[in-house]
């Protein structure tokens, strides 16, 4: 099992990169219509059931299809929904256009295609703020999804971009009504171990002394203990983990353009250093 779900992880990224009008096929266009029509005049949690229904019929899915045929209409299958749940937008095409933007005005504008939280207002053009919305970015459209798709199927993965979509997304947040509270809780919840994984590999493939003094600082600073949802380390291990990165390389600290493009570099390392891991552990369980 984990090495379809491997080979589906880089034929997902490798058809993101080659193949990028697929992209059209992700972001659950129709569902928005869809669930404005079933759900009706329905209130609270009850407005949701559409969504529920959708990780259900997934799960029954994927359940059916297991075993059958070889196995290839399972991976398919698998194939099929963690591309839909991807992104929806390519994260390195979307800091292309930044750095490619020919005029500060356009660089701008450019930049909020960053911004996963569309709640949170628009996003200051600073070196900050650039790298701390590409890891919260990577978090939502890639690392989240691959956590959750490794762990639980193709159940897990629709059922992290929906809880995303309902809880963060501008086009969805109104419809979640008295809901979003806990919506926004439970994004909160899928996206705590991710995001510590994400953490850990910065360590790694950045300078750890840096990464791992700054989230004990931070934890030491809020007091919170590390086990919680405050997940605001993310934000201080990636402007640690690029601001180390980018002194390493110039010497001193650069512009928010070239802290962009390292906070870039910086996320296909972590990229890689998930893959090597999972690849590690097919390559142990062929030879087990």
């Amino acid at each position: 099992m984990m090495t379809k779900t491997f080979i589906a992880i880089l034929l997902v990224i490798a058809s993101t990169h080659a193949l990028p009008d697929l992209a059209r096929l992700r972001g659950f266009t129709g569902l928005r219509e869809a669930f404005e029509r079933a759900a009706g005049a329905s209130r609270g949690f009850a407005r949701l059931w559409l969504p529920a229904l959708l990780v259900v019929a997934t799960a029954l899915v994927h359940a059916a299809l297991h075993g059958r045929w070889f196995g290839l209409p399972e991976f398919a299958f698998m194939v099929f929904v963690l591309h839909l749940c991807w992104g929806p937008r390519d994260l390195d095409a979307d800091i292309e256009v930044v750095l490619k933007a020919p005029d500060a005005e356009r660089r701008v504008v450019a930049a909020q295609a960053l911004n996963a939280d569309t709640a949170a207002g628009p996003l200051a053009f600073t070196a900050p703020d650039l790298v701390e919305a590409s890891f919260r970015a990577a978090l939502s459209r890639h690392f989240g999804v691959i956590f959750w798709f490794v762990v639980a199927g193709p159940t897990g993965a629709i059922a992290y971009r929906l809880v995303q979509l309902f809880a963060r997304s501008a086009a969805f947040r109104d419809l979640a009504g008295d809901a979003r509270p806990a919506l926004e809780r439970a994004a909160l919840v899928l996206d705590w171990a991710p995001a510590h994984l994400v953490a850990w590999s910065v360590a790694v493939v950045s300078d750890f002394d840096v990464v791992a003094r700054s989230w004990r600082d931070y934890h030491a600073a809020h007091g919170n203990g590390w086990f919680t949802l405050d997940l605001g380390f993310l934000a201080v291990i990636a402007r640690a983990g690029v601001d180390a990165d980018v002194t390493a390389e110039e010497g001193s600290t650069a512009d928010a353009l070239a802290e962009l493009a390292d906070a870039r570099v910086v996320l296909r390392r972590v990229l890689v250093a998930w893959l090597a891991v999972l690849a590690v552990v097919v390559i142990g369980g062929w030879a087990g």
